[in-house]
């Protein structure tokens, strides 16, 4: 079966089908480095991640782009009002953001370009546009996209451009680029430096001193890295306007074919509000970690459909915790019993996994559905763990794992294996203390069994299933997970 993902243009599911055979080129919006990375901010790369192992798991040869936007309106704003460098406020959360993807067990992409890196290519860019009748020049260094020379404007979103009040981004507005606008729905390309601004945060160009508009930096370095057209661009809903229309307006306009699929993901939300920094709801990666380990959090982001909002609530990170160590503790009981599974053994492609979790995962990488496969092939494993039968142990520990370790939640991956077997971490205080109250309802089945009292075994057994603990009597006595 050929992955099929929900285009955001057509609004309908389409078939992938590469611009070159067996390989598929990606680029993924990145993050603008003016502050901390919180949950909403990796939600993108997470759900990107997957749709990269995925593709990689079936063979496909991926070349993933995801850029780093460092130069930007906000960004001198805020470093301004820190009085820092806006260079060294932009690369200090670049790097936040490299650890955050780290903690999170996210794969580096292919490329990580930076907006400041690529001044040529955008000049380059806002130059054809002028050339093609698609641009103009105030003549005060400031460069506009003609939105009406572009047939298709409005296209991706579909808007009709009479009914538009403006394509600019609200936060990016300002009096001085709005002046020399003819139409005020054009957009800027190329911004003229302003009096206050660094002198550091401007290039020369062929209109002027200035830096590049919002958009400009994805169109020219999706071009540079993955050709005049490519597979599938990514990125928030949020950006389906204005800044993801006006990229495919300046690509079109420069005659390139530009995304073939458009793939969006939901928010995170919070009482029903996009987590931002302006409502401040946000929840940083590192204070959600103090308190679970990063793998619940990367559950939490992980196994709810990426076009489905994800409202975080108090509940959220336990849930997953508990979900984690459901599978994490069944792989550490299977290794056990039946030796770890190699690296290469778990990484099974479509023809060995089961098909209920392939058909899933190509319909639009449906993660629920796949999830209820594993969660069936966890079962069989802990009835297999109960009866003894390591032969089947093994199956399943591969089979788990691999379907595991396409969402990047393999447990004993060496991202995971510090916290295996537990929800808040093996040897963590929650653990340890659950732990020893098990281990004593246990050693009391084990004398009521000795004594032939039965009916005294199987309430505590049903007391322990009550709670959510499964237990399963093996050769060298009683384990418990949670059920």
């Amino acid at each position: 079966m050929t992955l099929h993902l929900h285009d955001s243009k057509t609004a309908r599911l389409q078939p992938l089908d590469p611009v070159v055979p067996g390989r598929v080129g990606i680029y993924l919006c990145g993050a603008t480095v003016q502050g901390s990375p919180h949950v909403g901010h990796l939600r993108a790369a997470v759900a990107f991640d997957a749709l990269v192992r995925w593709l990689r798991r079936t063979g496909l040869d991926v070349a993933y782009v995801r850029n780093i936007t460092d130069i930007d309106d906000k960004i001198l704003t805020k470093s301004a009002q820190a009085d820092a460098p806006w260079w060294a406020w932009a690369y200090r959360f670049e790097r936040e953001f490299t650890d955050a993807y780290r903690t999170l067990g996210v794969l580096p992409p292919t490329y990580e370009p930076r907006a400041t890196g690529h001044i040529p290519d955008q000049i380059d860019l806002v130059r054809r546009l002028v050339d093609r009748g698609r641009a103009y020049a105030d003549g005060r260094g400031n460069v506009y996209f003609d939105v009406r020379s572009q047939a298709d404007y409005g296209s991706l979103t579909r808007q009709r451009l009479d009914d538009m009040r403006t394509t600019e981004d609200e936060a990016q507005i300002d009096a001085a680029v709005e002046a020399g606008k003819r139409d005020p729905r054009d957009f800027a390309l190329w911004k003229a430096a302003k009096p206050g601004e660094p002198a550091t945060a401007s290039w020369e160009s062929p209109w002027g001193a200035g830096r590049p508009g919002w958009h400009l930096e994805c169109s020219a370095m999706s071009r540079r890295y993955l050709g005049d057209e490519f597979d599938i661009h990514g990125g928030g809903i949020d950006l389906r306007f204005p800044h993801h229309e006006n990229e495919q307006a300046q690509s079109h306009g420069a005659g390139w074919g530009f995304a073939r699929l458009w793939v969006h993901n939901a928010w995170v939300t919070t009482k029903g509000e996009k987590m931002s920094k302006s409502l401040g709801n946000v929840l940083s990666i590192g204070a959600l970690t103090d308190e679970h380990p990063a793998a619940a959090v990367r559950w939490a982001l992980s196994t709810v459909h990426h076009r489905s909002a994800i409202e975080w609530a108090p509940e959220t990170l336990p849930a997953a915790a508990a979900a984690w160590a459901k599978f994490s503790g069944f792989v550490e009981r299977a290794i056990g019993v039946a030796g770890e599974a190699g690296a290469d053994e778990i990484l099974l492609g479509p023809d060995a996994l089961p098909e209920g979790f392939v058909a899933a995962m190509n319909d639009d990488l449906n993660v629920a559905g796949a999830l209820a496969v594993a969660h069936e092939h966890l079962k069989t494993g802990n009835t297999a763990i109960a009866e003894g039968d390591a032969a089947a142990v093994r199956r399943e520990q591969v089979l788990v794992r691999s379907m595991l370790d396409v969402l990047g939640l393999d447990p004993a991956s060496p991202q995971w294996r510090s916290c295996l077997g537990a929800g808040g971490g093996a040897g963590s205080a929650e653990h340890d203390a659950l732990d020893a109250l098990v281990q004593a309802l246990i050693s009391e089945r084990a004398e009521a069994r000795a004594a032939k009292d039965w009916a005294r075994a199987d309430a505590l057994r049903d007391r322990l299933t009550a709670a959510g603990i499964a237990v399963a009597d093996g050769r060298d006595g009683a384990s418990w997970h949670l059920g």
